[in-house]
């Protein structure tokens, strides 16, 4: 499992998502050094999940507004609790908010530059 060091942030994601390719260019053009990890093909979401729940809660990790949530059925959809959600992220890595950017003493999830500025500057 890899762990961000403060120099090197670590990023997951998929790389042809809108809102990975905003993250990585606002880290490129404030100079921000980050190791990409596509965590649909290097397979590591199930791997890192628990950590990341227990660093950043399930709850913010689970992306209901994407078209995966939507393509689930009414079964899978219903009563999600912890253990229900990370099994399904585990299954369908794009239900994980994108991007998980982990910088050492914190989990970034999702893009808003102005948490990106506060955080890493």
């Amino acid at each position: 499992m890899n762990k961000a060091t403060p120099s090197q942030p670590v990023m997951y994601g998929i790389k042809n998502c809108d809102t990975m390719k905003k993250a990585m260019t606002w880290l490129t053009e404030n100079g921000i050094a980050y190791e990409f990890i596509d965590y649909k093909k290097a397979g590591v979401a199930a791997a890192n999940l628990p950590d990341w729940a227990a660093r950043a809660g399930w709850e913010v990790l689970l992306n209901k507004r994407g078209l995966m949530w939507k393509k689930l059925s009414d079964a899978e959809r219903a009563d999600v609790d912890e253990a229900k959600a990370l099994a399904l992220m585990a299954q369908y890595p794009a239900l994980i908010k994108r991007p998980v950017l982990d910088i050492g003493n914190a989990l970034l999830v999702g893009f808003a530059p102005e948490i990106y500025a506060e955080k890493l500057k």
